[in-house]
């Protein structure tokens, strides 16, 4: 049976990949310190459930040192730009299939493997199947474009190099929303807004957890951060015990709405800051500029959502 086990194997592979191919750029003065990076992240996907709570911790502590002494970039392989023209002139739109053929193979996968329950994990699916994606794309990249095979790995790289600490942002914030939840931080956040919502009024305790999403997801850079501290506050013992909300419904609506806070923040550095940077946009906070016109009216929108279709 495929489990969840071979994402990580993968996933570890990849970061070992990019320790070792950053080892031999030359040209990155930090190479060290950036294969350091890589190969922590690697060994927390290779062997992160042997390495025990005090292991990862000071896992995690090591790679927040690294982050933060900073970490560096390289010119081995680099492509002239005269040459990434002529390759997107000569191949057109057909570059896009290879990016479609990741969330295609998600939602199918998601879809056709939860019948399957003796060849990949039922409660996994989605996950291996966006894995799985990821090898069909590389798969049909290589046909479509004829590129060497360890041109994906080298390109990734430098990406990864790029983006830097950032890379590991989401993962990083998803962890402390846990042990927010887990602290009981969630409760105290609870009790504060409560005082606030009319006694009885359902639509100002879907609104406090709308928007508290939204908030939370600011000033954390995450949803799935603000997730846990939210639903502990005001999605299970509001909209869930007292008004006989429907958990599924509340916990989807409640990510999007966080997700609005997601455009709207500079904490969220990985989506809005590390593009105007790899775009060299004049404005670094370009990026959340645009995205207010958009985010604020969706989560209106999303607040009534919640309402209309989590109480019937």
């Amino acid at each position: 049976m495929i489990t969840l086990q071979w994402v990580y194997a993968l996933a570890g592979a990849a970061f070992a990949a990019f320790a070792l191919l950053g080892l031999r750029d030359r040209s990155n003065p930090r190479r060290f310190r950036n294969a350091l990076f890589w190969g922590l992240m690697a060994a927390s996907m290779w062997a992160g459930d042997r390495f025990g709570d005090f292991g990862n911790g000071l896992l995690v502590l090591a790679l927040v040192a690294i982050g933060g002494i900073g970490l560096g970039r390289g010119t081995q392989g680099e492509v002239a730009p005269e040459l990434r023209t002529e390759r997107a002139a000569r191949h057109g739109n057909r570059l896009f299939l290879i990016a479609l053929v990741i969330p295609a193979t998600a939602l199918l996968g998601t879809l056709l493997f939860g019948h399957l329950p003796a060849l990949v994990d039922g409660k996994q699916v989605t996950l291996i199947s966006l894995a799985l994606g990821v090898l069909l794309a590389l798969g049909v990249g290589h046909g479509l474009l004829r590129a060497p095979a360890a041109l994906p790995l080298e390109q990734g790289r430098r990406l990864m190099d790029q983006v830097g600490w950032a890379a590991i942002l989401p993962q990083m914030l998803a962890s402390l929303g846990a042990v927010f939840a887990l602290a009981g931080v969630g409760e105290a956040v609870g009790g504060v807004i409560r005082l606030g919502i009319p006694a009885g009024s359902l639509f100002g305790a879907v609104a406090a957890f709308g928007l508290g999403m939204a908030i939370f997801t600011m000033v954390m850079g995450n949803a799935f951060a603000a997730f846990p501290v939210m639903f502990a506050a005001i999605g299970m013992p509001l909209l869930v015990t007292a008004y006989h909300g429907n958990p599924p419904a509340i916990a989807a609506i409640g990510m999007l709405a966080g997700f609005c806070g997601t455009l709207m923040t500079p904490m969220a550095a990985n989506f809005n800051l590390v593009p105007a940077a790899l775009l060299e946009l004049r404005d670094e906070y370009g990026v959340i500029r645009r995205q207010f016109g958009t985010a604020l009216p969706l989560l209106a929108v999303n607040i009534l959502l919640l309402y209309g279709l989590a109480f019937r």
